[in-house]
């Protein structure tokens, strides 16, 4: 059986010939974990300069040395789709993290509703969870991960130009759409749902558009899949041919 290579997102640039330093903790699983020697080959990326070939050169003591070779494959443009969600207890939230990554949301905005049974998180879980999923699923980039903020304080900042598709519960709410393109984004709401208030926020929103993921209530970590699913096949944050 032959074992696959292993993927590493770096924090340098990649360039054939390059030689950089692995962290502490990429030194540790490839020596200790998946007991890989010198010369074993492994595959980069970085987010910017696509996926190159590379080599273990040398690894001692919790350090290593990697060479860069060819490059495998380009940077391609990913898809503009946020995913804005609403803190759930942790190992929802890093279940959200990981699919989210996998299906190729460009950043994760953690919101506090009030119904939100959860205030804090951990960004260096959060983000180890999301580098390893971009690891494993083969993507080209890591999304961007924003500190929790508040659901007014988020619609007040938000950018122009960029539509939010809430997802509602038991509101008379139109599906996903069919076809939407441009920069985009998935609202998922706390276990419990929108507060009547924050429903009201939504509706007066000039950006927001409420959109209904069925008749079923689905678990807020399930919508989180579902609706970004659903907007990706709607073409959502691809460029507007118009």
């Amino acid at each position: 059986m032959v074992a696959s290579i292993p993927r590493l997102f770096v924090d340098a640039p990649l360039a054939a010939g390059a030689e950089i330093a692995a962290t502490e903790a990429q030194a540790h699983y490839l020596v200790h974990v998946l007991r890989r020697a010198a010369d074993s080959p492994l595959l980069l990326f970085n987010g910017q300069d696509g996926e190159f070939h590379a080599r273990l050169l040398h690894a001692a003591r919790g350090k290593a040395r990697i060479g860069v070779e060819a490059q495998t494959r380009l940077q391609i443009a990913e898809p503009d789709l946020w995913l804005v969600f609403a803190l759930l207890k942790r190992d929802a939230t890093d279940l959200v993290v990981q699919k989210a990554t996998e299906l190729g949301a460009a950043a994760l905005l953690p919101v506090i509703t009030r119904h939100t049974n959860a205030e804090r998180t951990n960004p260096a879980r959060l983000t180890a969870i999301a580098t390893e999923a971009a690891e494993q699923c083969e993507r080209l980039s890591v999304p961007v991960l924003h500190a929790p903020q508040k659901l007014p304080e988020l619609l007040a900042a938000w950018p122009a130009g960029r539509r939010i598709f809430a997802a509602v519960e038991r509101r008379a709410a139109p599906a996903a759409p069919a076809r939407h393109a441009g920069p985009a984004a998935l609202l998922i709401g706390p276990e419990g749902g929108f507060a009547p208030a924050e429903l009201d926020a939504l509706h007066a929103h000039p950006l927001v558009t409420q959109m209904s993921l069925g008749p079923r209530i689905l678990r807020a970590e399930t919508a989180a899949i579902a609706g970004l699913a659903l907007l990706l096949a709607a073409g959502a944050g691809t460029p507007d041919p118009s």
